[in-house]
């Protein structure tokens, strides 16, 4: 790799690590080429993506950035997974690695916050934002059904008065 590669690269990790909302931090070592795959399809179904890098290119690229307390992570055969969805990129992460020995995440960040293992996992656990707007917009129609069927309960019954009174007449 020349030169221009190496500072291609670390521009694509800069825009990587400022823009993702979540980045986790993985050692992969020992995952054949088909795990790998498997990983990469589960992170684009959720819109993120998997990237192996150079830790010492990786490293260049986070100087200045709000998450450069990660460098420390980046020894070994490390893979970065990230997601502008602040979220997903650690749900994939955790769930793969509960079924996969061979990935052991290290930890991460999301913003300028440093994240632990733990810490991925506890992202990992909050809900989605498309789950989040799904909850919110049922709050808010809930109230909205409800009128309805206040409003429309008062002509059924009234409804359900005339057919007793239909029933008395006809039987009298």
């Amino acid at each position: 790799m020349d030169r221009a590669q190496k500072e291609k690269v670390v521009e694509e990790l800069g825009q990587i690590f400022e823009s993702s909302g979540v980045v986790v931090v993985a050692h992969y070592a020992g995952l054949t080429v088909a795990e790998m795959q498997d990983l990469r399809a589960q992170m684009r179904e959720v819109g993120g993506s998997v990237r192996v890098a150079k830790n010492r290119l990786a490293k260049i690229a986070l100087e200045g950035k709000p998450n450069a307390s990660i460098a420390d992570l980046l020894t070994g055969m490390t893979v970065i997974a990230y997601s502008e969805d602040p979220v997903a990129a650690a749900k994939v992460s955790e769930a793969y690695a509960k079924g996969n020995d061979k990935f052991e995440i290290l930890g991460g960040a999301m913003g300028d916050t440093a994240l632990d293992p733990a810490g991925v996992k506890a992202v990992a656990a909050m809900p989605s934002r498309e789950e989040l707007i799904a909850s919110i917009v049922g709050c808010i129609g809930a109230p909205a059904s409800n009128l309805a069927g206040a409003i429309g309960a008062p002509a059924s019954n009234v409804a359900s008065i005339l057919s007793t009174i239909e029933e008395r007449a006809e039987a009298a």
